[in-house]
C-alpha cells in the first residue's frame, strides 16, 4: 500500500495542475526533463492533471464528437446489432445498465467501446488472448476513419507520456515503453443521456482506472477527484485540454510514489459525451514495484500481478454479459483476480474508511 506521506500529499490538494506538454513532445532534452518534472509532481501529489500540447488537432476530437452523436442517435435496434456481448474480445455496444463496478448501482450511460486494432490472424488473437483482437465497426459511412484517425493521435500522445513519467521516477524513457508494443488500450465513446430526473449523486460511480493511466476528452464538466481528506474536488472543463489521471498499474511499477486517485462523475440532467482513452501495456506484461523504487522505499508496497489478467478480471466482474458467462462457467476468472476497487485510493479507503 502507499505510505502515510502519500497520503498527506493527497489531502492537501484542493485543485487540478494544468501542464503544457509540448515540450515533451517536440523539445530537447532540457525540456522534456523539465515536463517530466512537472508530470511527476502531479501523479505523486494529485494523481490527475490537464494537459495541454498535446498536438491532438481540433479537427480530430471533432470528428470523434461528431461520430459518436451520430451513433448514439441510432435506433437501439440498430447500436444493438454491435451488441458487446456479441463478441470476444470485449468491443462493441454498451446499453444503458450493463456495466456497474457495484451490480446493485448500474451506470446509466451508454458506450461504444473499442482498443487497439489486431487482425484475426495475429498470433495473440490466435491463441485466445482475452481484450485482443478487431474492432467490431458500425455500418455507418465515415465513422470508422475519424474514430481511428483519434485513437491513433492519442495513443501517440500516451506513448510520450509513458516515457514522460518513465523520466519522472529516474528511469530511462524506454524502460517503461518497451511493455507496449499490443495493448489493451481502451478507447470509450460515451453518452449521457438527457435526464430530466436525475439527482446529483451517481453518474459513474467513484473508482480508480485499471491501467496505466487515463487520456479523458471530455465535453462538459461533472468530473470530481477525491483529495486524501475524502473531499471531492471539481475538475474545471476547459475546452483545449484532456485531463489525465494514473491508473492502477503506474502506481504498482511506482511502488506507491505514484497515486491512482478515485474519481467519479455528477449525475446531471444535462445530455453530455465522454472520451477516455485508458493506456494500458501489454496483456503478458508482469508489473510490480520495480526495483529501483523497492530500493529507494526500502521494501516493495505491492503485490505482482499480470497486466492483462488483471484487466479481464475487473472487466468481468464489471458488465453483465461477462457475468452471466462466468455464472455459466463458460469464462473463468484469472488466477489471483482481485475484487474491483482493491487497488489505488479507492481500494485504501475502503480498507480504512474515512
Amino acid at each position: 500500500m502507499s505510505t502515510p506521506t502519500a497520503d498527506k500529499r493527497l489531502a492537501d490538494f484542493q485543485e487540478i495542475p494544468v501542464i503544457d506538454i509540448h515540450p515533451l513532445l517536440h523539445g530537447d532534452d532540457q525540456a522534456r526533463r523539465e515536463v517530466a518534472d512537472e508530470l511527476g509532481r502531479a501523479a505523486r501529489e494529485v494523481g490527475f492533471f490537464q494537459m495541454m500540447g498535446h498536438g491532438i488537432d481540433g479537427a480530430l476530437r471533432e470528428g470523434l464528437i461528431h461520430q459518436a452523436k451520430r451513433f448514439f442517435a441510432q435506433s437501439e435496434a440498430t447500436k444493438m446489432e454491435r451488441y458487446i456481448g456479441r463478441y470476444t474480445h470485449h468491443r462493441g455496444y454498451v446499453p444503458p445498465g450493463e456495466e456497474s463496478p457495484d451490480p446493485a448501482k448500474p451506470d446509466m450511460k451508454e458506450a461504444f467501446d473499442l482498443a487497439f486494432e489486431l487482425p484475426d490472424d495475429d498470433p495473440e488473437v490466435l491463441a485466445g488472448t482475452p481484450l485482443l483482437g478487431p474492432n467490431p465497426w458500425p455500418d455507418l459511412d465515415g465513422f470508422k476513419e475519424p474514430v481511428a484517425a483519434y485513437y491513433d493521435a492519442a495513443y501517440h500522445v500516451g506513448r510520450a507520456l509513458m516515457g514522460g513519467f518513465a523520466m519522472a521516477l529516474g528511469l530511462a524513457p524506454q524502460q517503461l515503453l518497451q511493455h507496449v508494443n499490443k495493448p489493451p488500450s481502451q478507447l470509450r465513446l460515451i453518452h449521457y443521456p438527457y435526464n430530466p430526473n436525475a439527482e446529483d449523486a451517481q453518474g459513474i460511480g467513484a473508482h480508480t482506472d485499471y491501467e496505466c493511466f487515463t487520456l479523458l476528452l471530455p465535453t462538459a464538466p461533472g468530473l470530481e477527484v477525491m483529495n486524501g481528506a475524502g473531499e471531492w474536488i471539481d475538475v474545471p472543463y476547459q475546452e483545449d485540454t484532456l485531463v489525465v489521471n494514473i491508473g492502477d498499474m503506474l502506481e504498482i511499477w511506482s511502488n506507491g510514489e505514484f497515486v491512482a486517485t478515485s474519481h467519479r462523475v455528477r449525475k446531471v440532467k444535462e445530455e453530455r459525451y465522454s472520451f477516455p482513452l485508458f493506456f494500458a501495456c501489454d496483456y503478458h506484461t508482469d508489473v510490480a514495484p520495480l526495483p529501483e523504487l523497492v530500493e529507494r522505499h526500502g521494501k516493495a508496497h505491492y503485490a505482482p500481478l499480470k497486466a492483462g489478467d488483471h484487466l479481464y478480471a475487473q472487466t468481468i466482474q464489471t458488465f453483465r454479459y461477462l457475468r452471466e458467462r462466468l455464472a455459466k462457467g463458460d469464462i473463468t476468472l484469472p488466477e489471483g483476480a482481485r475484487a474491483v476497487g482493491s487497488l489505488g485510493q479507492h481500494g485504501k479507503h475502503k480498507e480504512a474508511p474515512l
